[in-house]
């Protein structure tokens, strides 16, 4: 890594995330190449890296969609490669993920949608209390009044909303955030911004979030990592990053 910065001892909290020299391939194609993450309790991280770079890949690495050549990925105190299938089901209830484009199921409605998670995880809730969570859920997202339509019925942002409600309705420690901003005008993806301040600030969240968008990226994070060549190259603030002399690092703020 290039350019280290460390934070205020005082204030570091546990790591819900520590990723070790993780290497992944496809073939010739070596997309993680030594990269190290430490997300930690209750922070935003954003990463950032050229398109292809392997950011989603490691996403899908965290939750166990992808399975890493080598390297140590621990969430939430678990290895993830040493974790039967039903162990991994029980790790991802409590890391949430909000896919690129929402990914809502177009022939269910908002109710539906966000109640499809609940009854996968029945023993992390009481089915007396799944219509008030949804609807809770729902007034934290400003869509309370959505509850009843279906997908083409809603504006791209709702459908963010309504995505992220489905991300938090398990109240999971970790979020995972691909690109939540991505064909979003600048005024939604500042209310999108918002949003995810706070449902951090009321869930107690820890999230590691993609984005090429750098206005988000600024509002968003307490720490950016750039993601080059497969290893964890730099990490700072948004303007500790943005004023580096390093052509490597500020080729992407310019």
């Amino acid at each position: 890594m290039a350019n280290t910065l460390k934070a205020d001892e005082s204030l570091i909290m546990d790591p819900v995330i520590t990723i070790r020299d993780l290497r992944m391939s496809f073939g010739d194609n070596h997309v993680l190449q030594g990269f190290n993450l430490t997300l930690r309790d209750q922070e935003n991280l954003v990463l950032i890296g050229k398109s292809g770079s392997g950011k989603s890949v490691l996403l899908k690495c965290i939750i166990g969609l992808n399975t890493a050549d080598s390297g140590e990925l621990i969430v939430l105190g678990k290895k993830v490669a040493e974790l039967s299938q039903e162990e991994l089901n029980a790790l991802r209830a409590n890391v949430g993920f909000l896919f690129q484009g929402s990914a809502l199921y177009d022939s269910m409605t908002v109710r539906e949608n966000l109640e499809f998670p609940l009854r996968r995880h029945l023993d992390r809730v009481d089915p007396a209390r799944i219509d008030d969570l949804i609807l809770s859920t729902l007034e934290s997202v400003g869509l309370a009044k959505a509850i009843d339509l279906m997908p083409a019925e809603l504006s791209g942002g709702m459908k963010r909303r309504v995505a992220l409600a489905r991300t938090i309705i398990l109240r999971p420690k970790i979020i995972l955030y691909d690109e939540p901003t991505s064909g979003l005008d600048p005024i939604t993806a500042k209310e999108i911004a918002q949003l995810i301040l706070d449902i951090q600030d009321k869930y107690q969240t820890a999230s590691l979030i993609i984005t090429h968008d750098l206005d988000f990226a600024r509002s968003i994070s307490q720490h950016i990592v750039l993601l080059v060549d497969g290893v964890d190259y730099a990490m700072g603030s948004y303007d500790e990053l943005s004023t580096s002399s390093d052509p490597s690092i500020s080729a992407f703020f310019k």
